[in-house]
């Protein structure tokens, strides 16, 4: 018996677009939901949102056994940490701020157990299945997916370079975090923002790696779908109840609501 297969990564290599949605307000009640609904892919938030190790776990454990393939953005790229996600059940792990290919390799070691990484083993974990799953460690490496976020403009200059690392599954752009480094904090629509984006976009896709994003304004979402994206996540679950939300008050009380529907982050 080995490693479950993660249907994630192998969608990726084969070059199929998927479509994901994000996880924030730390519920496994709306995790559930979302997990029901269809989406390939549901984004656990360990960096923005307030979810702990145990909150992730309790995550994994309800969209697991959906259609619906969990990521898990970590809080940073802190190899204990990600050993930590990993052990959880964690499959596919995105790692923020990615500046650098030395950053990038530095990660591939983290979620790799020797002699190929530094990931820790313990063989008794949920990842395991609690120590019935026979072959998880020889298995291990081949099934685990490795995003990183490049979302500065160092990341950007260093594109390159990170998409050339081996072991590096699929990029992915932040474009709130790339906005603020370029001096747009206050508008991350600029023009100039958006032509990197699709730049970094084109340069990704071209370099064989999978390029990814949260966008969630439609138009620019099937752009970077057509593009190449290969996982674009299009909601947010914050985002998602706070719309509709507001759209229901405001129907009743008359009131005329503004819907952000070009937030990204």
């Amino acid at each position: 018996m080995a490693a479950p297969k993660n249907k994630f990564k192998e969608t990726l290599k084969k070059k199929k677009m998927q479509l994901g949605f994000w996880q924030s307000l730390a519920s496994t009640s709306t995790a559930e939901i979302s997990a029901q609904i269809g989406f390939d892919w549901l984004l656990i938030d360990g960096e923005h949102a307030p979810n702990d190790i145990v909150n992730i776990s309790n995550l994994l454990r309800v969209i697991d056994p959906s259609d619906s393939q969990a990521v898990v953005r970590v809080v940073a790229g802190i190899p204990h940490i990600i050993k930590q996600v990993l052990d959880a059940g964690a499959q596919t792990i995105l790692v923020p701020m990615v500046d650098t290919a030395d950053q990038a390799r530095e990660m591939v070691r983290a979620v790799r157990y020797p002699p190929d990484g530094i990931r820790g083993a313990a063989l008794v974990t949920r990842a395991a299945h609690y120590g019935n799953v026979e072959n998880y460690a020889p298995t291990a490496n081949d099934e685990i997916c490795l995003l990183v976020q490049a979302e500065s403009k160092t990341a950007i200059d260093n594109l390159d370079e990170i998409c050339a690392v081996e072991g590096i599954d699929g990029v992915f752009i932040g474009p709130f975090d790339l906005a603020a480094s370029m001096g747009f904090i206050h508008d991350p629509n600029n023009e100039v923002v958006q032509k990197t984006i699709e730049q970094a976009i084109l340069k990704i896709v071209s370099s064989g790696k999978a390029a990814g994003i949260l966008m969630l304004d439609d138009i620019r979402a099937k752009k970077y779908i057509e593009m190449g994206a290969l996982f674009v996540a299009v909601g947010t679950d914050v985002s998602t109840f706070s719309n509709a939300t507001k759209k229901l008050l405001a129907n009743y009380r008359g009131s005329n609501f503004s819907s952000d529907s070009n937030s990204v982050y």
